[in-house]
């Protein structure tokens, strides 16, 4: 297969991963279809990240047009007290965006055609030229690659590795979204401008403002993002937290509106107890709060033959890093580097990048699992390898 149109892709995941390496490979002349289990289109799955270099220059390499502004610019970093006091306050420029942001722009650089949604993975068949993907639809697929794009619980692993899934780390991160208007002017007033941390005993709370629903950074029209990273209480099974207002136990994470108003009473009178004033109104100014548990996960190889584990279905890495988008966005454009080389055989491209990217996998997880266990205080909390 030497013919550079005759190379082709089918991701399975129609989040940031599959659509980065969607848009990446068009890029070199390859021919992609995108696989999304979900019927509708993606929600925001936890609002607010960090606008990393690699996201930019990934839109750049694929050439998707996107806003001038695609985050809120913060200029200082402060650290607060449970009091309110400002403990440190340093000149530190950088952006935050949001997760529906980034995934509208990629959306909409995209053609209609290249995804299909409420279509999923069930299973594969390789040789030394290609792989079969057999879809649930009922559909047989030949491509050169497949590629497993599909989050933290992929199937496509499942499939590789059966019985490999992320490791709980021990706490779980709290998380809310809410109207730039919303937070009284007093509160306001000491967290805009800045990336906001209050840390103490086993816990962390940050926060920014981040663009509105509609991709809008003009002030009034943007929103804030809080993440509030805390063990459970002492005798709270985490199974207890994951059980929603309709009684249904969740795996992962209970999503905006869906927690028990016993679970939203606790975090209320917990912020009120522990957090700053401007943090707590944050916390009580949040309609609809939500949960996710932290987890870790290593994949042992990125490469099996023609099938690749990429982004969040190959490493786990936790949230403090602020790097999971932009780690996915960058395996994009790794892979699609390799791979533009009509002529150059596809599985010695893929040697080449495993070798990179993996080892690039490995150190972002270690680094979050450091950032981990110094917020928590707790050694104990590091999963075993």
């Amino acid at each position: 297969m030497t013919d550079r149109t005759s190379r082709r892709a089918v991701i399975i995941g129609g989040s940031l991963g599959g659509l980065f390496t969607a848009a990446s490979l068009r890029a070199v002349g390859w021919t992609v279809d995108v696989y999304e289990r979900s019927v509708s289109e993606l929600d925001s799955r936890g609002g607010g990240l960090v606008m990393q270099p690699d996201l930019l220059e990934a839109f750049r390499f694929a050439g998707i047009a996107h806003a001038p502004q695609l985050g809120v610019p913060s200029r200082d970093r402060q650290y607060l007290d449970a009091s309110g006091a400002v403990l440190l306050r340093q000149r530190m420029p950088q952006a935050q965006t949001a997760w529906s942001v980034l995934y509208n722009t990629l959306r909409a650089g995209l053609p209609d055609d290249v995804i299909h949604s409420g279509v999923a993975l069930t299973a594969f068949e390789q040789d030394s030229d290609g792989v079969d993907v057999i879809l649930s639809n009922g559909q047989r697929v030949r491509a050169d690659l497949l590629i497993g794009a599909d989050g933290p619980h992929s199937t496509m692993r499942s499939l590789l590795l059966p019985g490999d899934f992320p490791d709980y780390a021990g706490y779980v991160a709290w998380r809310g979204l809410l109207p730039e208007t919303a937070l009284d002017p007093t509160s306001a007033a000491r967290l805009v401008d800045a990336f906001t941390f209050q840390s103490g005993d086993a816990h962390q709370l940050l926060t920014y403002l981040i663009p509105g629903e509609d991709g809008s950074t003009r002030v009034g029209e943007r929103r804030w993002n809080w993440v509030w990273y805390r063990p459970l209480a002492e005798g709270a099974p985490l199974d207890a937290a994951l059980t929603d207002r309709q009684r249904v136990q969740r795996a992962l994470s209970v999503p905006p509106g869906a927690l028990s108003d016993e679970i939203g009473a606790r975090l209320r009178a917990d912020a009120r107890e522990q957090l700053a004033p401007a943090l707590a109104a944050l916390v009580h100014a949040t309609e609809a709060p939500f949960l996710q548990i932290i987890q870790d996960y290593r994949a042992p190889r990125l490469v099996f033959g023609r099938a690749v584990l990429l982004g969040d279905a190959a490493f786990v890495a936790r949230p403090h890093t602020g790097a999971g988008a932009a780690k996915a966005a960058a395996n994009a454009v790794a892979l699609a580097q390799r791979l533009r080389d009509p002529v150059r055989p596809i599985d010695e491209a893929l040697k080449q990048w495993e070798a990179v990217e993996w080892r690039n996998g490995v150190r972002l997880s270690e680094f979050g699992i450091a950032l981990g266990k110094q917020i928590m205080g707790d050694l104990s909390l590091q999963p075993a390898s």
